[in-house]
């Protein structure tokens, strides 16, 4: 018989799956991460030529999205201060970091949608399908990662 615990994780892996499988799907089918990474290695063309700048500046938005989602988690641990995460606006913290969050998120996936339909060959609406594959992937691994126990 399984445990509680096991099986209250698994419930909680299984929703990650919502958001992982079809993220990876659609990354996967669309070449998403590669045509990315032929944006962000190939020299710009002419003077003109902003992929690689925007591409660029996509990714560190990313970047930063992963980086603030690990920092919330690891409050605790850093900073020896319980976040309440129900009422993060009166949070100190939390009330910088959940904005800059969210604005990294929109403006990232803006970014790159607007990058996989400006330079690649998706075009627009693949670009943007294939921009919300990639972060529904990213969410979906973010979302395995254990959160701390919160001791009452």
């Amino acid at each position: 018989m399984a445990s509680p615990h096991l099986h209250a994780l698994s419930r909680h892996t299984l929703r990650q799956l919502k958001f992982i499988i079809p993220g990876a799907a659609v990354t996967f089918f669309l070449n998403t991460h590669r045509i990315l990474f032929s944006l962000l290695s190939t020299p710009n063309a002419s003077p003109g030529d902003w992929s690689r700048t925007v591409a660029l500046l996509a990714s560190c938005l990313g970047g930063l999205v992963v980086v603030l989602f690990l920092y919330i988690l690891l409050l605790r641990w850093l900073r020896g201060v319980e976040p309440d995460y129900r009422s993060w606006r009166q949070s100190g913290v939390l009330s910088r970091v959940i904005p800059t969050l969210t604005a990294a998120i929109v403006a990232g996936w803006s970014l790159l949608s607007i990058t996989l339909g400006k330079w690649s060959s998706l075009g627009y609406l693949k670009g943007t399908i294939g921009a919300s594959g990639l972060y529904a992937l990213v969410f979906g691994l973010m979302g395995l990662l254990p959160a701390p126990i919160r001791r009452s």
